[in-house]
């Protein structure tokens, strides 16, 4: 909706508030750490069940790299940090 007139313009427009993005927090393979290791870690790092752990292990072997955590920068960041200290591959994209 527009109004011209001499003295003021006024626009109104549908945008919606744009929201972020979550951030992910993905593990790569590598041929030193175990799958039980790697499981142990998602399960005391980041919170997963054995079963979720266990489907991120096999995607991380198969695929190469795995999300297996979303959210902030800030809430990611202490989680990347515990998994690079156990030598773990992880980056927060």
């Amino acid at each position: 909706m527009q109004f011209n007139s001499e003295t003021e313009i006024l626009e109104l427009t549908d945008k919606k508030p744009q929201t972020a993005k979550p951030n992910s927090l993905l593990i790569y393979n590598d041929d030193v750490n175990t799958f039980d290791f790697v499981i142990d870690s998602l399960v005391e790092v980041c919170g997963h069940d054995e079963i979720q752990a266990e489907q991120c292990t096999l995607l991380i072997h198969y695929k190469g790299k795995c999300d297996v955590k979303l959210g902030t920068f800030k809430q990611l960041k202490p989680l990347k940090d515990e998994l690079l200290n156990r030598g773990l591959s992880a980056v927060i994209e």
